[in-house]
């Protein structure tokens, strides 16, 4: 699935990032940010599932850093990216739910939640980030103080 959006004060916040120490754990800081906002779209599409007999598939959705081996296999990993963090179901039964198959239509749940919840999460990601950059870098400024007034 390809999704176009436009947005815009990436490059000064990589740049903002790239000048934190290396020891200030930038891929831990991008991988907390980025687990809060995924899990605005795993809750949103928990609510839009399909209610079943067994309720598997409406709280199956969920965000992680890594994949089964079954999802590992159907994914493509596109781009040179230093994190990653999935948001999906760990039920095979939500893709056949999600398109549908011979035995029955398709019940879309997974799409409209993204449909829903983009926005909310993009915001969720630029404004935790520009939050957790400034308290780093404010570290980084009173450890250098305190490294000065030390020498």
């Amino acid at each position: 699935m390809k999704v176009d959006l436009k947005t815009h004060g990436w490059d000064e916040l990589e740049r903002a990032l790239n000048e934190l120490p290396k020891h200030t754990t930038r891929k831990s800081l991008v991988r907390r940010i980025l687990k809060r906002a995924a899990q605005i779209f795993a809750d949103r599409a928990n609510a839009l599932a399909p209610r079943g007999g067994s309720g598997a598939l409406e709280e199956s959705y969920g965000v992680g850093a890594r994949l089964t081996k079954r999802q590992a296999g159907q994914a493509r990993r596109e781009g040179r990216a230093d994190v990653f963090m999935y948001a999906g179901t760990s039920d095979p039964a939500g893709l056949q739910q999600e398109f549908g198959n011979v035995n029955h239509a398709a019940q879309p749940h997974a799409r409209p939640a993204w449909d829903e919840t983009k926005q909310q999460i993009f915001d969720q990601i630029r404004d935790d980030m520009r939050v957790e950059v400034e308290k780093a870098a404010a570290r980084a400024r009173r450890k250098a103080a305190r490294l000065a007034r030390k020498s």
